[in-house]
């Protein structure tokens, strides 16, 4: 079964296309990593599988339902949803978890969290923040702050989890802080669907079974990461010539040497 399937979309903003022509399909329980340039569609692509988002054209299907032919308040509710940037009311990591479970940026008193505080424990856990469940929200780091997004998005148990480019703005302990997370939570959860956007191949994670690359909003390429995690891929994805190694199953990019000039 597909958690995800993605026919023929096109999105249109005024008279530019921000994705054209795109087809996916997403098995059930596959961890995806989405690649691309800035302004490559990465996002409009993830707004369209967490049916945040209605194709121009095309038909979009997501754990079984029909974006437009279905509740899309029901549908939301089965997707985790992170985005770094989001903001929450400056309450602790413990509320900010729970508050996913009301959908709102800060924790709700008439709201019953009963039901979910030992969830929410077993997750602050998960993402490394049990001994900062009493941290708040203004005093988080950056990383903190990320890992805190994910344990919320998790709360409901989702079936689905979609992180948009979750190491933005974090340093090296923190980056690799949060793919540990990424892979444990992987590791934990073998029948969640997991799709991560992420510009820099070295945050792929080691657990990311499938690549999605985007360039200039059409797919370049899509499948098992082992097959489309190529330095030709690479190059063509960014203009230019690439070098790839892969190290304890993480993939590490850089600039390769041009092309030598044909002669004749």
């Amino acid at each position: 079964m597909n958690a995800l399937e993605i026919t023929d979309v096109t999105v249109r903003r005024g008279g530019s296309h921000l994705v054209e022509d795109v087809r996916l399909a997403v098995a059930s329980g596959t961890h995806w990593a989405v690649l691309g340039p800035n302004g490559a569609g990465k996002s409009t692509i993830l707004k369209l599988a967490g049916a945040r988002l209605y194709p121009t054209t095309g038909e979009v299907r997501i754990l079984g339902e029909q974006v437009g032919r279905t509740d899309v308040r029901e549908l939301q509710k089965r997707i985790g949803y992170v985005d770094p940037k989001q903001r929450l009311d400056d309450v602790t990591a413990e509320e900010a978890v729970l508050s996913g479970a009301s959908a709102s940026n800060g924790y709700v008193q008439r709201f019953d969290y009963a039901p979910h505080r030992a969830r929410a424990a077993e997750l602050l856990d998960l993402v490394g923040m049990a001994d900062k469940a009493d941290r708040r929200w203004s005093q988080m780091s950056q990383g903190e702050k990320a890992r805190t997004l994910i344990a919320r998005a998790l709360v409901t148990d989702p079936e689905m989890l979609l992180l948009d480019e979750p190491s933005t703005g974090l340093d090296l302990p923190g980056r690799e802080t949060l793919l540990r997370v990424v892979d444990d939570l992987r590791a934990s959860h073998p029948r969640l669907t997991t799709v991560l956007i992420t510009h820099h191949v070295e945050e792929v994670a080691a657990s990311t079974t499938d690549v999605l690359m985007v360039k200039d909003g059409r797919v370049l390429d899509a499948g098992p990461v082992e097959r489309t995690m190529t330095a030709q891929n690479l190059g063509v994805l960014y203009d230019m010539p690439v070098q790839l190694q892969r190290v304890a199953g993480r993939w590490f990019a850089v600039a390769g040497p041009a092309a030598a000039p044909t002669v004749g």
